[in-house]
């Protein structure tokens, strides 16, 4: 449908254009003056006129009149206070209780020299699974902290920081 409309449309459109004027001492010159809208121009400002000051006459005072005295406040007996309600009897608080905490242990023996390590770490690592390898390592944190925690096993923050925080080169505990 949309084929036949653009033949049609082509149909009458080809004589148009393949059409010419047969001479040409009649040809036509078209001449158009453009005609352009002119823009308009502001109009002029007009100064504004001077302004001129009324002369006013004097204001006449006003008269004079005497207010009456204001009436005395109304008198209002007193109010009685509400009396606050009844409190409720304080109950005391229980006795607080020292939290229990277990006894303190011994102090750990003084370590002053490497030779004061050895028992200490053979005590330390006697269960140990793989003995030498723990005495050796036992032995040097006792050699650089100057202790060893008691016990087989844990009781590491008994030693301090030093012991706690030495680590090996893969950043695992050094001290057993």
């Amino acid at each position: 449908m949309a084929s036949k409309t653009v033949l049609l449309v082509l149909g009458l459109l080809l004589p148009l254009i393949t059409t010419r004027v047969s001479s040409a001492d009649n040809e036509e010159k078209l001449i158009l003056k453009a005609l352009y809208a002119k823009i308009p121009t502001p109009a002029p400002v007009k100064a504004p006129a001077p302004a001129t000051v009324p002369v006013k006459a004097p204001p006449t005072p006003a008269p004079v009149t005497k207010t009456p005295p204001p009436l005395p406040p109304p008198t209002l007996p007193p109010v009685p206070k509400p009396l606050p309600p009844p409190l409720p009897p304080v109950a005391k608080p229980p006795p607080t209780v020292p939290p229990v905490t277990p006894p303190a242990s011994p102090p750990l023996p003084p370590v002053r020299s490497k030779a004061d390590c050895i028992p200490l770490c053979d005590q330390r690592c006697k269960l140990h699974s793989r003995k030498n390898v723990c005495t050796r390592a036992c032995m040097t944190c006792c050699d650089r902290c100057k202790c060893v925690p008691p016990g087989t096993y844990g009781n590491r923050e008994r030693c301090g920081k030093c012991y706690t925080d030495m680590t090996t080169h893969g950043n695992r505990i050094k001290c057993p």
